[in-house]
């Protein structure tokens, strides 16, 4: 304990000498959250990524220009198998681990916990338990033993609301009561994306822990931006509550957004400034040919929203007058779907513009083809998709431009459907660059790796402006507390 104490004092002493407080980050993806952190002033020391192209992306934005350091931050490591020592010697620190970092940051994978996730499990290994089996359900335990063996003086993990109900056991609320005897002060609740200005509902649990000596009790920051969630939304949240008791435990209520604030960022003030991209409709090949780093001029005929301005000129982050990205996927049997969709509906309205398309093909033919004919079968494949509409109702869905988009998954790597254009005239799915804004990348930040790697990446993420207001009121706590350990230095000193 004598140790852990003098640790804590070197560190207090670095922070009040002016030095910003050291991050290290786990499972840190491509780097949302860390965009968040050093955005707030916090420095990014070191991060620790499995998934080689998200690691890359980490260090085409981060790290030092230094070729040796380029090559450490993009290198893929396991969280579980890597170790602290070798992490703190590759990053050059140049210290101890027990002293090398202030702040302990983690976005630990949500497969097992998120309800999509569980289903999936199943289904792939036959069994019924598998999301409890699955080894990435641990990990936050081996982040604990990492916050003994760092001692950082404040903690935050990102994860997704199912892991207050993970099989009927609210896991934040077991890392809590482990935190409490670490000597650790921490909280808990759900933020949704949404009302910090992100253009996408986006429910996330957040927990911030904040070393107790520091003598704060850390908090979450208020809602700057304010819409009425869809009813889903309270469903959801009260399966994710279910074991969670209010005012018996480190849960801290909701914030909600009161009074006179901004109105969401919609769809269309985050995207309507971004290259129109339509070649796919006269040349598939020319989009085939794209590559995620070709860069074409913003739109001229739109002025820049307030948010569109703030992506562009992010500080550390500018675009230029030209924006790369500008990658899509191919599925020319769906691009007329998507022309004569409404906004803001999804698959079974989908499929039934596809048999209206079937039917005007059908009936432009010379002699109507009968429905066990070839070439009946061969216009319905060109034209109807082939998913059960029981069972993929929310697969299809089109961008409300008037309102924040869906929340953007790691399945995007996969399936874009989930988030086709608003705008029918260009018939398809969303962009990279597109999928970024919505989840408030800045156009200067660069995706590493191929499109299905960039979708999936941005789909992981945290969102840089919700993980920007997160970092900003820790940082504020953390101010309040040195200011208040100052004047007790001061008081002895007199």
């Amino acid at each position: 304990m004598a140790h852990d104490a003098r640790i804590r004092d070197m560190k207090i002493t670095r922070l009040l000498s002016g030095r910003p407080a050291r991050t290290l980050e786990f499972c840190s993806g491509c780097g949302g959250q860390s965009l968040g952190l050093k955005t707030a002033g916090f420095e990014l020391a070191a991060h620790v990524e499995f998934d080689p192209d998200a690691a890359a992306t980490y260090a085409l934005n981060f790290a030092p220009e230094s070729p040796q350091l380029q090559k450490t931050w993009s290198k893929p490591r396991d969280m579980v198998s890597c170790s602290l020592d070798t992490v703190v010697k590759d990053f050059d620190l140049k210290t101890s681990v027990s002293e090398a970092f202030d702040i302990l940051a983690a976005g630990l994978p949500c497969q097992a916990f998120a309800r999509i996730g569980r289903s999936k499990l199943r289904s792939v290994t036959g069994d019924k338990q598998a999301f409890k089996n699955d080894p990435r359900a641990a990990l936050y335990r081996r982040f604990l033993r990492i916050v003994e063996r760092t001692r950082p003086l404040a903690i935050i993990i990102e994860n997704v609301p199912d892991i207050l109900n993970f099989g009927g056991h609210n896991i934040p609320e077991e890392i809590s009561e482990t935190l409490d005897e670490l000597g650790y002060v921490s909280r808990y609740t759900l933020l949704n994306a949404a009302f910090y200005g992100v253009p996408q509902l986006r429910e996330r649990l957040f927990l911030i822990a904040v070393d107790a000596s520091l003598g704060v009790t850390p908090g979450f920051p208020e809602p700057t931006h304010i819409l009425d969630l869809p009813p889903g939304y309270e469903s959801s949240r009260s399966v994710a509550l279910k074991h969670v008791k209010v005012g018996a435990s480190h849960f801290a209520p909701i914030p909600e957004p009161i009074g006179d604030l901004f109105s969401a960022v919609s769809t269309e003030a985050a995207l309507s400034d971004l290259p129109f991209i339509s070649e796919h409709l006269r040349d598939p090949a020319i989009i085939r040919r794209r590559k995620i780093s070709d860069k074409f001029p913003y739109r001229h005929d739109r002025h820049p929203s307030p948010y569109a301005r703030l992506m562009r000129l992010w500080t550390g982050f500018e675009a230029g007058d030209e924006v790369d990205g500008n990658a899509i996927r191919l599925t020319p049997r769906d691009f007329p779907i998507f022309g004569r969709m409404p906004r803001g509906s999804d698959y079974p309205v989908a499929l039934t513009i596809a048999h209206e398309l079937l039917e005007e093909k059908l009936l432009s033919e010379n002699r109507r083809p009968r429905p066990t004919s070839l070439r009946y079968a061969e216009l319905a494949g060109e034209t109807v998709p082939p998913y059960d509409v029981s069972k993929f109702p929310n697969k299809w869905w089109k961008l409300d431009p008037d309102a924040p988009s869906r929340t953007l998954t790691a399945h995007l790597g996969k399936d874009t459907y989930s988030h086709i254009h608003y705008d029918g005239r260009q018939k398809r799915m969303i962009s990279v660059r597109e999928a970024a804004r919505l989840q408030s990348f800045p156009d200067g930040f660069k995706f590493a790796g191929a499109m299905n790697s960039s979708f999936r990446q941005i789909g992981n993420a945290v969102p840089p402006l919700l993980a920007l207001a997160v970092s900003r009121k820790l940082m504020e706590t953390l101010s309040e507390a040195l200011a208040a350990e100052q004047q007790r230095r001061r008081r002895r000193a007199a």
